[in-house]
């Protein structure tokens, strides 16, 4: 009888220990299909005599794809609280559907100004240049043909690390002077994305780079992120006119929607009665960061997803931070898992100068001289919230 039992006992045993090799092995393969389902075939089109290609860095926990058209960040794969790989930044499987999109900023490198320029016009030195205007009556992220639209020269000189390489010739897009740009994409040890903006000019001119990537930290394609906490380390924000160019003041945030000195879900304020919030039609507006004690970078904002757990901090060297709630998604777009671009399903945090610095004497100059070197970082870190 005692055989009998110990014999039915490892039984037991074995079918446990074959039951859970076998999880194992499922949640390897899914983890693996998530991560590899980015097929480099899928970017290799050729466009205007231009061809594309699809590059993957990784840090051991990390995986992140980019696209040498427009220099854009296609994915990026970061543990969930239960150790799941998830994508937290919304984008598209193929080359074609970035080319076609009717969004145009997906995951881009932005420039050469990142965010609007009033009226497509700005004056140096008494000349005025007329800019590509492509949003209303006014300039948006340097402008039709901006940099989401040009193909970059990239190159990987580790596993970890991708240097994009381009030059926006003299009059591209209204903008004066020859400039030379150079963005280095790099994961690091401790589970960041670091964006390193460089650029040189020949001409007078200003410069506003930034990335645009779209994310949404409970996964591609998981729904609203309105329940999504931030908080933006800002007492003030520049309030905007109906075309979303700044006034050109700055206001305190204190007693208003704008208020994310502590977490507060996206979606808590988002729909009150506030003529900023109508403006934008929802978040879409530039926030002033608090000064960091003589640091070079800033803590400029917290996000985390409410059902992932995944956490992503903002740091950077730049004076502003643009919050966009995903307020023009209109599920016009599928993205690389089947989902639709719907409504509010994904929010972009931009650092930044301020928009329509060229034109706001009061803002932080974006003016580049020759002889000097256009130089910012900018680094999103990730990991998963503590429990309380």
């Amino acid at each position: 009888m005692k055989i009998l039992k110990l014999y039915s006992l490892l039984v037991v045993v074995l079918l446990m220990a074959c039951n859970e090799n076998k999880k194992d092995k499922n949640t390897e393969q899914a983890e693996k299909t998530s991560n590899e389902r980015m097929e480099a075939t899928n970017f290799q089109d050729t466009i205007n005599g231009k061809e594309g290609s699809l590059r993957k860095i990784e840090n051991g926990q990390i995986t992140a794809y980019f696209t040498n058209y427009g220099a854009r960040l296609v994915g990026l794969w970061a543990p969930d609280k239960d150790g799941k790989l998830t994508d937290v930044v919304v984008g598209f499987k193929d080359l074609k559907s970035y080319v076609n999109s009717t969004e145009p900023y997906f995951g881009a490198t932005i420039g050469r100004y990142g965010n609007r320029i009033a009226k497509g016009k700005f004056s140096l030195d008494g000349e005025e240049y007329n800019l590509s205007v492509n949003n209303g009556a006014n300039t948006l992220h340097g402008g039709k043909k901006g940099f989401q639209a040009k193909f970059w020269n990239v190159e990987q000189p580790d596993d970890h690390t991708l240097v994009f390489t381009y030059t926006s010739k003299d009059g591209e897009q209204g903008f004066p002077g020859n400039l030379k740009t150079k963005v280095t994409y790099s994961l690091t040890d401790d589970n960041s994305l670091r964006m390193e903006y460089e650029a040189t000019t020949d001409k007078k001119t200003v410069v506003n780079m930034t990335n645009h990537a779209f994310f949404n930290l409970n996964g591609e394609g998981s729904g609203t992120i309105l329940d999504h906490k931030v908080m933006i380390n800002a007492k003030e924000f520049t309030p905007v006119d109906s075309t979303l160019i700044p006034l050109g003041k700055m206001t305190s945030v204190d007693g208003t929607p704008f208020d994310f000195q502590k977490p507060v879900s996206i979606g808590q304020r988002i729909d009150q009665e506030n003529e900023q919030l109508i403006n934008g039609k929802g978040y879409d507006h530039n926030f002033v960061l608090n000064a960091n004690e003589g640091k070079e970078m800033m803590h400029a904002a917290s996000v985390v997803g409410d059902k992932s757990g995944i956490k992503m901090e903002i740091y950077t060297e730049e004076p502003g931070l643009q919050f966009y709630s995903g307020n023009f998604m209109k599920g016009k777009n599928t993205f690389k898992n089947g989902s639709k671009d719907e409504y509010r399903t994904a929010f972009a945090m931009e650092t930044q100068h301020f928009p329509d610095s060229p034109n706001q004497k009061d803002y932080p100059s974006t003016v580049l001289n020759p002889g000097e070197k256009y130089h910012t970082v900018s680094v999103y870190e990730f990991s998963v919230e503590e429990k309380e």
